[in-house]
Order: C-alpha cells, then sequence, then structure tokens
C-alpha cells in the first residue's frame, strides 16, 4: 500500500476526437496543441497541481503514443514524485482477454485496483479536452460540506446550445433532482462540465453494479449518475463561473484560441499564482524581421516572423516568410508560411508548408453566400504546392492531399 492520498484524480484522456476532423486522425484530442505553447491536457493536469492533488492518473486510448510521450514521468507540471505523481493508464488485458475501455464509467472501474492502492476518501473525475482554469479544492470542500456522495461541476450555457450536455436541474440548495443526458428539449440550461468529485466508497458500490449490468453502457452520464439520483443519493451542483470551453469541434478550438487575443476574456494566461505549466519545446527567442507587420498575436519560441501576422496565434518554430499574410488563424509548430501566401480563418497543423502564393479560407465578408464560410483546416505533414486555393471549410489530409487540393487549384 502506497502513502495515503484523501484525492485521486482520474482524467479520462483515451477519446478519439473525431469531430476535429484531420487533426485527430493521429493524435488524441488531449494532445491537440493550443495556445502557442501548450497542449490542451495541460489544463486538467496544471489544474491539479495548483489545486494540491498530487495522484493523477490519465486513461489513454486512442492514438496515445504522442500524448504519452509527451507527459513522461510528469516533470513538467511537478508530478514525478515515486510515491503519487502522475500515471499513464492505458487498457490492459485482464482474465485472458483484451478489454478497451467501453465508456468513461467502465474506464475507471478497469482501474480500480490503481485507486485502491492510495486508499482516497474522495475521487474526481476529469476530462482531458476542456480548456479552463478551476481550483479543484474548493469543489471538494463544498462536496464534504454537503455531505454529497457525488457532485457536479456546472456551467450556465446558451439555452441553444443546452441539448449538447448534461443538463441539471436543481433545488434551491443546489441538490440535484433531475439529471438528463444531452436532451432534445432542455428544460434548464445548467450544462455539466464533465467534472465530478465522488466520495470512493460510494462510487466502487456503483462502478460495480454498472459493470454488472449487460443493458449498460458503461457512461457516467447515462448509466451512472442518472442510477445514483434514482437511489436518492446526495447530489450537488457546483457552480462555476470562469471561463471554459469544450474545444471538441473546429470551430470551438479555434474560437478558444482566438479568446485567447480578446482583452475581454477571462482566460489570462500570464496569471503568476495559477499557472498552466507545459512541456518547453527548448527553442530560442521568437525573432521578428523589420520589415514584419504584426499586431494583436500570440508568437511562441522560435519563431521566424518576416511578413504579416495580424490576430493570429503562432506556436513554436513557426516561419512566415516575406510577403505571406496570416489572419485570424492557429499556425501550429514547425509550419512554413512560403512568399505571397495568405492564410485567413483557418487552423494549419504541424510540421506543414503551405506554398507560395497560395490561399488557405477566406474571410466570412467576402463571401457572397455565408453558409459556405467555415474555417479551413489543414492536417499534420501537409506540403500544399504553390499556388493554391483552399477553400473555407475544407480539410485537407496528406492521404487525400493529391484529389482535394488538386480539385481547387488555380486555373
Amino acid at each position: 500500500m502506497l502513502p495515503k492520498q484523501e484525492v485521486v484524480a482520474m482524467l479520462l484522456a483515451g477519446g478519439q476526437g473525431s469531430r476535429l476532423g484531420v487533426l485527430t486522425k493521429s493524435l488524441a484530442k488531449p494532445a491537440v496543441p493550443y495556445g502557442g505553447k501548450y497542449r490542451i491536457i495541460d489544463f486538467p493536469l496544471s489544474n491539479c497541481v495548483n489545486s494540491g492533488i498530487e495522484c493523477v492518473g490519465v486513461l489513454t486510448q486512442y492514438q496515445p503514443l504522442e500524448l504519452n510521450e509527451y507527459i513522461g514521468n510528469g516533470q513538467p507540471w511537478d508530478l514525478d514524485s515515486t510515491s503519487a505523481g502522475v500515471r499513464v493508464l492505458p487498457p490492459f488485458q485482464r482474465s485472458r482477454k483484451s478489454d478497451w475501455y467501453k465508456g468513461t464509467a467502465n474506464a475507471i472501474y478497469q482501474n480500480i485496483p490503481y485507486i485502491e492502492r492510495y486508499n482516497p476518501e474522495y475521487v474526481i473525475v476529469l476530462s482531458g479536452d476542456h480548456i479552463y482554469k478551476m481550483d479543484y479544492s474548493k469543489m471538494i470542500a463544498f462536496h464534504k460540506e454537503k455531505k454529497a456522495d457525488c457532485t457536479i461541476a456546472e456551467i450556465e450555457v446558451p439555452m441553444e446550445e443546452a441539448c449538447r450536455f448534461g443538463i441539471l436541474n436543481t433545488n434551491g440548495d443546489g441538490s440535484i433532482y433531475e439529471f438528463d443526458e444531452k436532451p432534445k428539449q432542455p428544460r434548464s440550461n445548467q450544462a455539466s462540465m464533465g467534472i465530478y468529485v465522488f466520495t470512493w466508497s460510494k462510487l466502487r458500490k456503483y462502478l460495480e453494479a454498472d459493470e454488472a449490468d449487460p443493458k449498460s453502457s458503461n457512461d457516467f452520464g447515462k448509466d451512472v449518475l442518472p442510477a445514483m439520483l434514482n437511489a436518492g443519493e446526495r447530489m450537488f451542483a457546483y457552480p462555476f463561473e470562469g471561463y471554459w470551453k469544450d474545444v471538441g469541434t473546429i470551430d470551438s478550438l479555434w474560437e478558444s484560441n482566438m479568446d485567447l487575443l480578446n482583452p475581454k476574456i477571462p482566460l489570462d494566461l500570464s496569471e503568476e499564482k495559477w499557472k498552466i505549466y507545459c512541456r518547453n519545446p527548448v527553442m530560442p527567442p521568437h525573432y521578428i524581421s523589420k520589415d514584419a507587420k504584426v499586431q494583436n498575436s500570440l508568437i511562441a519560441e522560435g519563431g521566424n516572423v518576416c511578413g504579416t501576422v495580424d490576430f493570429a496565434v503562432l506556436f513554436s518554430g513557426v516561419y512566415i516568410a516575406p510577403g505571406a499574410v496570416v489572419r485570424d488563424s492557429i499556425i501550429m509548430p514547425n509550419t512554413r508560411i512560403e512568399e505571397g501566401a495568405v492564410v485567413q480563418y483557418a487552423i494549419v497543423a504541424e510540421n506543414c508548408v503551405i506554398g507560395k502564393n497560395t490561399v488557405v479560407g477566406r474571410r466570412p465578408e467576402d463571401m457572397e453566400n455565408k453558409d459556405d464560410w467555415g474555417v479551413a483546416v489543414i492536417g499534420d505533414g501537409c506540403v500544399i504546392p504553390p499556388d493554391t486555393v483552399v477553400p473555407p471549410k475544407a480539410m485537407i489530409d496528406r492521404e487525400q492531399l493529391g484529389k482535394e487540393v488538386g480539385n481547387n487549384a488555380r486555373k
């Protein structure tokens, strides 16, 4: 038995992220680059450290190689303790059969032996694909104060978006009397953030019952939480009022990066008392040439800017050639934008080359039909030939590069 931990965090990081298209074709969603120097998983990991949680299990499954390498021994987040720290927990063979994680609840169930090593009082279940800063210790204190069996972090969302979330309905004291997973006609806009604090002895009982039910989909939102509610367990909603973004779609990922350039958005990455930690690429300072034009942008280390950059997020090792223009876009690590290229309202993944005089994306105000507009996406490692037009909403990856780009090439 390892030293007792009052709280164990279980971070669900195995999602396929299919709505991110070519960006997650060979990359787990929590490993997607964000904000110029981070990856999405840096936010829940940093929240754990800043909240005083020392024991974090990261449950991986889909395309785990790069994510596993990135987490490593947990040193960038000060989670490299020999007795606690961060542990990557992939599915493993049990009883002569190979068990993939069948759902969020099953993923935790399969790792009961890991949790039991620390004999915790509480388990906090987190998602690996949200951007936010949150002090989990305050949520845990709320859970204790309410003598709750389960506490769900909730945030108000626009009513028209409520059908995308698990929706809570609560009494005046915050106790939950109804939970509806992605309802077609939501009765409130109190949305679950996918952050749960459980009293471990209670959660273990429900995980075991859920696993024994052949009809269950082994999911927290669809199965475990409704079962606890129907049984009359003490369940409370913990209100959260800060910045929170589910970056599971192209539009939300683009918007959340652009939010970093908006002074009215309350997500401050320079906040000294609540740092977001990450693995450093170890590159020299960025360089901006005397002829470059740069405004309202984030430029990471190793960047080399000789063109025009406006309202953009440039990651480490990005090169913007003389005469190139990048606006309202995200350019991920080690990508080159060559002379005369114009990139607007786009996400360009890692290790790409955008050829000379190529046009990627368009501004919405330049579109005759606004319904045809959308963020253009270039997948990892693509080399876009010179004089190519990549239209709005296009998703280009290496396998379909010839067909997709060829159909949109300039005559």
